[in-house]
C-alpha cells in the first residue's frame, strides 16, 4: 500500500509542528506568542515538497497542483489540531489552555475545544494563504512560451 505524497508531507508538518511545540513547551516557552508563528516554516516546508515532488514528476497544471498542496497543509492541520488536543487533556485541560491562551486571541476563559477549533480555522487560512504564495512562486519558475 502506497501512502500519498500529500498526506507523507502533511505527517512530516504535524512532526515538525509537534516537536517545535514540545520543545517550547520543554524550555518554558509556551506562552510565547511570538515563537509559534514559527509554525508557518514547517508548514511551508511540507507544501513546497508537495509542489517540488508533483513539478518532478511532470505535473505542472496549477489547479492539481493547488489542490495536491492544499491537500498536505489541510492533512498537516487536521492531525496538528487532534495532537493538540490530546496533549492539551493530558497536561490537564483546560487549565493548560487558559495557560496557553493569556498572551494569544482568545479573552476570557477558552476550553480546550474552543482553543482547538479557533486554530483550526487559523490553520485553514494560513493554509490558503501559503498555499497561493508557493502556487505563485512555482507559476512564475514553470512559465514556458
Amino acid at each position: 500500500m502506497k501512502i500519498s505524497k500529500e498526506f507523507q508531507n502533511g505527517f512530516l508538518i504535524f512532526l515538525g509542528i509537534a516537536i517545535y511545540f514540545l520543545f517550547m513547551n520543554l524550555v518554558g516557552l509556551s506562552d510565547v506568542f511570538y515563537l509559534r508563528l514559527f509554525n508557518t516554516l514547517f508548514v511551508l516546508y511540507g507544501v513546497n515538497r508537495t509542489i517540488m515532488m508533483n513539478i518532478h514528476d511532470g505535473e505542472v497544471l496549477l489547479a492539481n497542483n493547488a489542490k495536491s498542496a492544499m491537500k498536505t497543509s489541510l492533512i498537516g492541520v487536521f492531525l496538528s489540531i487532534i495532537g493538540l488536543i490530546i496533549f492539551s487533556y493530558l497536561q490537564g485541560g483546560d487549565q493548560y489552555v487558559q495557560s496557553l491562551s493569556k498572551t494569544f486571541l482568545f479573552g476570557g476563559n477558552p476550553s480546550v475545544m474552543t482553543y482547538s477549533i479557533c486554530l483550526l480555522f487559523e490553520g485553514i487560512a494560513s493554509t490558503v494563504v501559503v498555499t497561493m504564495l508557493l502556487l505563485l512562486y512555482w507559476n512564475n519558475r514553470l512559465v514556458t512560451d
